[in-house]
């Protein structure tokens, strides 16, 4: 049995979403974040010393950071659906998409939020990095999503669960407007219904609503 350690409001989403997918029994293990300061419980960290989610068990063994949770949840259960074909001209492109989203897109985009929360977006420097940086990664993945329902060959694969979380929220915000590509790629995601059972699973989870 698959074990969730689910923090509402994070990027434990994907994993809910591919656990949704893969249709393996599961057991989800809610958290809440704290009210005030908008972070992980401290509960957390009986689980995992960083005390961050997603976290899931199997087979006895603790596993952290969404993709590394990503390819192995779909190594041992989704191999043949969810991945290219190791051999195939589609794996290396699948690798640096999974890698992807939690580096090179994840560095703006945190930053810009902390800015924010910081009361220091108006610093010239940092606000003139995020812009420049922000807008040629979202400028190069649309590029890359012209005619594609996926983002590598014609089919869902991890990649597209590692990418999920930051453009499905950037799209809810209306912040995609310029990126036309990249917004029909997360309302196309959004609308699988996989996902769909996810949004709702977390919704329940959620106590803060």
């Amino acid at each position: 049995m698959i074990k969730l350690h689910h923090l509402n409001q994070s990027r434990s989403l994907r994993t809910l979403w591919l656990l949704e997918e893969l249709n393996q029994p599961y057991e989800v293990v809610s958290y809440q974040r704290d009210a005030k300061t908008n972070l992980a419980p401290q509960s957390l960290k009986q689980i995992h010393p960083l005390g961050k989610s997603p976290v899931i068990e199997l087979d006895g063994q603790v596993v952290a950071e969404s993709g590394a949770i990503t390819q192995v949840l779909i190594e041992r259960f989704a191999a043949d659906s969810l991945r290219p074909a190791v051999d195939s001209n589609d794996y290396a492109q699948y690798l640096q998409w999974m890698d992807f989203a939690e580096s090179s897109m994840m560095v703006p985009l945190l930053l810009e939020l902390f800015t924010n929360k910081a009361g220091v977006a108006d610093n010239e420097f940092l606000s003139g990095y995020i812009a420049k940086e922000k807008h040629n990664l979202l400028a190069y993945l649309n590029d890359e999503l012209e005619g594609k329902t996926y983002i590598v060959g014609d089919k869902l694969t991890g990649a597209d669960f590692m990418l999920s979380f930051d453009l499905i929220m950037l799209a809810q915000r209306g912040l995609l407007d310029d990126y036309p590509h990249i917004k029909a790629y997360a309302d196309g995601l959004s609308n699988i219904d996989s996902y769909q059972r996810a949004l709702a699973l977390e919704a329940e989870y959620d106590e803060s609503k």
